[in-house]
């Protein structure tokens, strides 16, 4: 039986992914290349890519608390979406 945790992880990463533009790019090189070679490659990229994440989310949480970085996600968050609306691009 799968643990609470890979059940949670798995919908979260799906849900994310689902309609970004990383699935469209590798929708696009599915229609032009190899399968296997963009299957292969595109779970590769995106196992590194949670690796990655997974071992960098570890060792921040060990030097400051999970709230700091819930509330320096949020605010930054907060900035890159005003700033789409504010900053002009000219």
């Amino acid at each position: 039986m799968l643990s609470q945790v890979v059940i949670q992880c798995f919908t979260l990463t799906f849900l994310a992914e689902w309609g970004d533009r990383s699935q469209v790019a590798t929708v696009v090189l599915g229609a032009k290349e190899n399968i296997l070679g963009v299957l292969l490659g595109s779970l590769a990229g995106n196992a590194l890519c949670t690796c990655l994440a997974v071992i960098g989310g570890k060792l921040i949480a060990e030097k400051i608390s999970i709230r700091t970085v819930t509330l320096v996600g949020g605010v930054l968050f907060l900035y890159f979406a005003a700033s789409t609306f504010y900053i002009d691009d000219d």
